[in-house]
């Protein structure tokens, strides 16, 4: 199974598959309700918790702001959304973030990962064709959460960035999904040191996992 317990409840995630290795199962259409299937019930904000070496990074995500975002994100982070394994290119549900790397650090701007090459070259497999409606619906501040893209609106994939500090040159041209803290364990995300190119980390910090709830705010 997969999934990982919340600090307020267990979520138990959902089986893991291997399905049959054609174009994307889901035809680019997934849905809040399939995001969360299984998921137990909370009174509390939708939240992804980071798990770290150095720390953990609590998102509250904003479903309501950018639904379509928000339903990927925790659709591949559970295991429910299926990607495209890279190695053996099939298509698979099962946590996509586990394992992976920030494979992009600038110190003072952000951290950007997701990708399962850890290159800054890969993703799941599929393209946010259909998100153009979550995009400049937010603005930055310290501790955003968006999605990456290649500079158009609908490459946005699984990576996705995190600030250390506001953002507004690049508010309207990325979707905004989730608002992070601590500030100080992000900001010793992004000072990690990096080569000589000033953006690739010495030894990238890896997502152990992450965790999703819908806990109470005093249950975090």
């Amino acid at each position: 199974m997969g999934g990982h317990s919340g600090e307020c409840g267990p979520d138990p995630g959902v089986p893991q598959e291997v399905l049959p290795d054609t174009t994307d199962p889901e035809a680019g259409d997934f849905t809040m309700d399939e995001a969360l299937v299984g998921m137990p019930e909370g009174p509390g904000p939708l939240r992804a918790t980071f798990v770290l070496q150095f720390g953990n990074i609590v998102c509250e995500l904003l479903p309501d702001v950018a639904p379509i975002g928000v339903a990927n994100f925790v659709g591949l982070g559970r295991g429910a959304r299926p990607w495209r394994d890279p190695a053996t290119k099939q298509w698979v549900k099962r946590p996509f973030y586990d394992g992976l790397v920030f494979h992009r650090i600038i110190d003072d701007f952000m951290a950007q990962g997701g990708d399962p090459l850890g290159t800054g070259a890969g993703g799941p497999g599929y393209k946010l064709t259909n998100a153009s409606s979550d995009i400049g619906a937010e603005v930055s501040v310290p501790g955003t959460l968006a999605y990456a893209n290649s500079g158009s609106p609908g490459s946005s994939g699984s990576q996705f960035y995190i600030t250390e500090v506001a953002t507004p040159w690049l508010d309207g041209d990325y979707i905004i999904f989730g608002h992070c803290t601590p500030l100080a364990v992000i900001d010793g995300l992004t000072s990690v040191p990096v080569e000589a190119d000033g953006e690739t980390p010495v030894d990238p910090p890896v997502i152990q996992y992450v965790t999703f709830t819908r806990c109470a705010p005093d249950a975090q």
